[in-house]
This record gives structure tokens, sequence and C-alpha cells, in this order.
């Protein structure tokens, strides 16, 4: 099980890493909440023509708890990315990839706060040492930057971005119990649906710009990547390990994409870049390390009462 999810988890987080790094290329070939408005129809589209008798099996299930699919639509799917690329038009792509790496951290924060999930010190250590890795990377390498409030807006939005994405992966826990095909149609219909009113904003303010044929390439990698592969792997790793632990996997994102970036766009990679990337990693084996242990523990302290019982 740990084994499966890991290879999911690991695909997903590639893919997004590639999210990060077409969202720059796409900067000037396509507006923001454009392509976010494009990338969820095309993948609706597809999606629904894919599982439409998987669906009329699970509407009456979905139906009972569609606002809530909606939500989780427009969270995880629409504000997030849209906020990712317009952050794009201001700061780096390994700036934006490094600072995906504080969800885990708010997924922690989250999950403690709302359901008194046990965490142990090696994961509070683990996304303590991922944190001072974001704060580096949104600061530019001087932390002072962030204690005069003087943040990229970029950044700034990437870390709205980073909430958002957190709340969506939390209220996961919540999704009803139905085929993730039909789990997907429904929530990519909903992305498609909640970014219309922000394409209506970005063409009333003259800011959208139509593909050409960069744009279009941008938009079909992002469909059939981020949009649906990543999307069904990272929620099949969230069933199969939890939350908490799925949601560290995030972590590899700004491995993946400042690879990514430095190979494909050519950006410069810092020395700040790199200290918040061993920080980074060292968080992620940490608090999965102790993450295991502890639900090793867990198990075999159930065991060990279910025995004395019978």
């Amino acid at each position: 099980m740990h084994r499966n999810a890991y290879v999911l988890l690991l695909a997903t987080t590639l893919f997004w890493g590639g999210n990060a790094v077409a969202g720059k290329l796409a900067v000037g070939h396509a507006s923001p909440m454009l392509l976010t408005s494009l990338r969820w129809a095309f993948a609706a589209a597809f999606l629904g023509a894919v599982g439409w008798s998987r669906l009329r099996v699970d509407w009456a299930v979905a139906r009972r708890q569609l606002w809530l699919l909606v939500a989780l639509g427009g969270l995880g799917f629409t504000a997030f990315n849209a906020a990712l690329y317009s952050a794009l038009n201001f700061t780096s792509a390994i700036n934006a990839s490094i600072e995906q790496a504080g969800m885990p951290m708010v997924i922690f924060a989250a999950n403690f706060i709302l359901f008194r999930m046990r965490v142990s010190w090696g994961q509070i250590l683990g996304f303590l040492l991922s944190l001072t890795g974001i704060a580096l990377t949104a600061s530019h390498g001087d932390l002072r930057s962030l204690l005069a409030l003087d943040m990229n807006f970029g950044d700034a939005l990437m870390l709205i971005a980073v909430l958002v994405y957190s709340a969506y992966t939390v209220a996961l826990r919540f999704k009803p119990d139905i085929h993730w095909l039909s789990l997907m149609i429904v929530m990519t219909s909903a992305a498609f649906v909640t970014s219309l009113p922000f394409v209506a904003w970005e063409i009333g303010t003259g800011r959208a710009i139509a593909p050409d044929a960069t744009g279009w390439a941008i938009t079909a990698y992002m469909v059939l990547f981020p949009s649906i592969l990543a999307q069904i792997f990272y929620i099949r790793g969230v069933e199969l390990i939890g939350a908490n632990r799925a949601g560290l996997f995030i972590n590899m994102v700004p491995i993946f994409g400042t690879l990514l970036s430095v190979m494909i766009i050519g950006e410069d990679f810092q020395l700040y870049h790199a200290v918040a990337i061993v920080l980074v990693l060292g968080g992620i084996w940490l608090a999965e390390h102790s993450g295991r242990k502890m639900a090793s523990a867990e198990e075999l302290l159930a065991a060990e009462e279910h025995s004395s019982d019978a």
C-alpha cells in the first residue's frame, strides 16, 4: 500500500512541478484566467466522455453533496491555479515551485486544530524545516524583507495559493464515497464553471490574451498531466496513506519544478534555492519517517488491545 502511494504521489508532484514551468512558459501566450478556464473545460469534457456511464451510477450520491464538490473544485482546481498562473507573471517558476512546499505545514496545522489529529515531534520539526525553506525562498534569500513585509507580489500570491490548496486537501476527507472518475467529472466541471467569473473579469479589464500556438500546446500539457492524471493520483494517494502524510509529498514539487525550470526555461539557480531545497528535503524525510513510526506504533498497540480483549 505504501509503495503504491509513493509511486502515485511522486508522479503527481512531477506533473505539478511541470505545471509551474508550463505556467511560466505561458506568460505572454495565454492569460492566467483564460488558461485556467480552458484547462478545466477540456479536462471536464475528456473525463465526461470517458466516464459518463459511471457518473450516472454515482449521481444520486454525488447530488446529495453537490455543493461540497463544487466548493472542492472551486478551491483546489480554480482558485489555486488562477493564483499560481497569475503569480508566475511576477516571480520565477523556481520560487513558485519551492513555495508550494508550504502546504504540508498548513495541512498539519489545520488537521490538528480542526480534527485533533495526533502529530509527532518529528513531524513538527519536519514542517518547521520546510517552513524555514519557504520563508527563505519567499524573501529571495533575505529573511529581513519578511520582517519588513516587503515581499514580491508574485510570491505573496503563491502563499495565498498554498493556503487555498491546503484547505482543499483537508476538505477531501468529506468527499462522498463515489468512484474517482465520477468525482473528477463533477469537480472539473465545477472548476470550469467557477472559473468563468475570473475570465469575465480578465476580459472586462483588458487583460485577456487568447492562446497562440504555444499557448494551446501548454494547455494540452496542463489538461492531460497536472489536470487529469495528477489529480487522480493525488486523491488515491490521500486515500491510501491519509492527508497528513500524502501532503508531505507536495514537498517534492520544488525539486522537480526547480530541475525543470533550470533545464527547460534556463532560470538562474541561486544559493538560497539550494539551501531551501535541502531544508525541504530534510523536512519531508523527517516528517514522513516520524509519521510512519507513529502509525506503526498505533497499529501495534491496537493489535495488542484486540488480542487482550479476545
